[in-house]
């Protein structure tokens, strides 16, 4: 197959891509989207991450029925040229269908630029500022004492910063087990609560500081459930605790009131992983609402404008803290710590341990090793794909649309998730 469209200008050498295609695989039962650029030279090909858990599909379809006819012919060195034109062809842009199916192309193309010079991605973007990327991990339970057991494992393990999440009562609980609601009289019966959310997580963190001592970082995901106010007042029932950061106060829709949430804010705020292109993230940055930005670099089109956002915050004294927990594919785990690698503003990489059944699809997926991640030093990612064993852990549609469309208040109203 060859393109249907002109190259602009020649070639520096005779390359070309032949091949665009999805890979689909859920070892862990996440659907992982990974995005193959092949090319007519023998063996070289790049991998990139296009994962979209919840609409995985949609990607996949993007990927294998359109970028095709736009990309095979084409030099695989013009990775901007190529990942603009997935994006301004399809007119509306800016989503996260199309720019997660650009996030594969772009680190698929990054993958073959290290393959062809011999060198690892972050050699290739400057080099290290930094041997390996401190990163942080989730510990949960359904009480705080089954919370804080996981965590004294993980300090065990290395772990220098600590994500805490205790269950709430309710199906809209996030990031720890689901416990039934205990609201008498709720209109809906497996309801969440606000204000037993709020009453309860200072308790969560008086228990750990009490536990688990002064010297570990402690952090929270809100996950977009409060008001600008409500935000406020967690914010400021947490501060005898000393929290790294408190994550995703608001949902995106609120984005404007982050200003003044920061301002009263006494702990870091780390915002971003709802954003879906690289412009909204730019003006979290610039519009004075975060401390850490922390977008899924896949959802806002791949290493290329991640790399432009870390220079931006760099600029204006905002960290990088990147989204990477089981929905991000080994491929944007490599991307992500490539950048951390070679970003003087970094801040913290959330961190996931991969169950083996990932290692066996992804050979050269990083590793947590006490409490970091080393980039891997193999020309491109260092990561290949075994397609027989991805082949044995097909993906099904992923199981938040059942969550999220239970995840309700007391009385019944959606909750954002």
């Amino acid at each position: 197959m060859s393109s249907n469209f002109d190259n602009p200008w020649p070639s520096r050498e005779p390359l070309a891509i032949t091949g665009v295609r999805a890979i689909v695989t859920a070892p862990e039962g996440i659907p992982l989207v990974v995005v193959r650029v092949d090319t007519d030279e023998p063996g070289l090909y790049g991998l990139g991450c296009a994962t979209f858990t919840q609409r995985w599909k949609a990607v996949a379809t993007i990927v294998d029925e359109y970028l095709p006819r736009l990309l095979v012919g084409r030099y695989p060195g013009d990775i901007t040229d190529l990942t603009q034109l997935i994006g301004l062809t399809g007119y509306w842009r800016q989503g996260p269908v199309v720019n997660n199916a650009i996030s594969g192309v772009d680190q698929a193309l990054w993958d073959i630029a290290g393959k062809r010079a011999g060198m690892p991605v972050h050699e290739l973007l400057g080099g290290k500022v930094r041997a390996a990327a401190d990163c942080y991990l989730h510990a949960a339970g359904s009480t705080i004492d089954e919370t804080l057991d996981r965590a004294e494992q993980l300090i065990e393990q290395g772990a220098r910063h600590v994500r805490l999440q205790a269950s709430t009562p309710g199906r809209a609980g996030y990031g720890a087990p689901q416990v039934p609601s205990d609201y008498p009289g709720a209109l809906y019966p497996n309801g969440w609560s606000v204000k037993a959310y709020l009453r309860d997580a200072p308790k969560l963190f008086k228990a750990a500081r009490e536990r688990l001592g002064e010297e570990v970082e402690l952090l929270h995901d809100v996950h977009s459930r409060l008001t600008p106010k409500e935000a406020v007042v967690l914010a400021r029932s947490l501060e005898p605790y000393r929290l790294f950061f408190l994550e995703d106060v608001l949902a995106p829709e609120w984005w404007d009131q982050l200003p003044a949430v920061r301002a009263a804010s006494p702990m870091p705020i780390a915002v971003g992983e709802l954003a879906t292109s690289w412009t909204d993230a730019v003006r979290l940055v610039t519009g004075g609402g975060v401390d850490m930005i922390r977008c899924h670099v896949s959802d806002i089109g791949g290493l290329t404008p991640a790399r432009k956002l870390a220079g931006i915050a760099e600029a204006v004294g905002v960290q990088t803290a990147w989204h990477g927990p089981g929905d991000t594919s080994p491929i944007g785990a490599a991307a992500n710590v490539a950048l951390d690698v070679t970003s003087p503003n970094f801040g913290i990489q959330e961190g996931h341990v991969y169950s083996e059944p990932v290692h066996e699809v992804f050979p050269g997926t990083l590793r947590v090793t006490d409490g970091w991640l080393f980039p891997n030093e193999a020309p491109g990612w260092g990561i290949e794909v075994d397609e027989q064993a991805a082949a044995r852990y097909p993906a099904d549609l992923s199981n938040h649309d059942r969550w999220a469309a239970g995840a309700r208040l007391i009385d019944g109203s959606l909750v954002k998730p």
